[in-house]
């Protein structure tokens, strides 16, 4: 902030407050295509007696897929990636469980409004089939405050944007804050974009509040 000729200031620095994290893993080639292969199967079989989505349509399953024996692997790197996440910031002493695990399937045109996930700790997403022009999501500046005065910038960054855009690819896992509100843009190539989609809650907590808000 301070240059060689700012004869005013002898020092300044920069204090980053509140951090946002979002965490992105990427699986080893052969474990997401064995994950990716049987989620598929178990998809179509769930689906095989429903019509095809037309554009613009959307279909999810209900929430517990997770007790699939058929995902049992998918299931496995999810919980290794939160006791990870947990880790980093520092959180411990009480156990977790997966609260929703659930399939989504975009035809091209259909997307995800902004929405975050009330009653849980941290959501994720892992993608089973992404294309070129569904391959990203969108994350939104939680602070409503934040968007009262919005003077015009001479740049976009990292510290003034409003929404980061995240790309992903098959076997990319996310997890981030529940209370993150995110959204999908339409799904603009040719082909069904498909994820997997998760929040996790402390079990004691899981036991006494009310069921996730999905």
């Amino acid at each position: 902030m301070v240059g060689p000729g700012d004869a005013k200031f002898e020092a300044a620095e920069v204090i980053r407050m509140f951090p946002t994290f979002v965490w992105k893993a990427e699986l080893k080639p052969d474990v997401h295509e064995r994950i990716n292969g049987a989620t598929v199967r178990t998809l179509d079989r769930i689906r095989r007696c429903l019509p095809a989505l037309a554009p613009g349509q959307a279909w999810q399953s209900d929430q517990a897929l997770h007790k699939l024996e058929d995902l049992r692997e998918l299931v496995s790197c999810v919980n290794d990636a939160v006791t990870r996440v947990l880790e980093f910031i520092k959180i411990s002493g009480d156990a977790f469980e997966i609260t929703g695990f659930w399939a989504n399937i975009n035809a091209t045109g259909s997307g995800h409004k902004i929405h975050s996930h009330p009653n849980n700790f941290l959501s994720g997403v892992y993608y089973v089939e992404t294309h070129e022009g569904a391959d990203t999501i969108n994350f939104h500046d939680p602070r409503a405050q934040a968007s009262i005065i919005r003077p015009p910038v001479t740049d976009l960054t990292a510290e003034n944007t409003d929404q980061v855009v995240v790309k992903v690819k098959n076997g990319d896992l996310l997890v981030f804050p529940s209370w993150l509100p995110h959204s999908v843009d339409p799904n603009s190539s040719g082909k069904p974009r498909i994820s997997i989609s998760f929040n996790i809650m402390f079990s004691s907590f899981a036991e006494r509040m009310s069921k996730p808000l999905w």
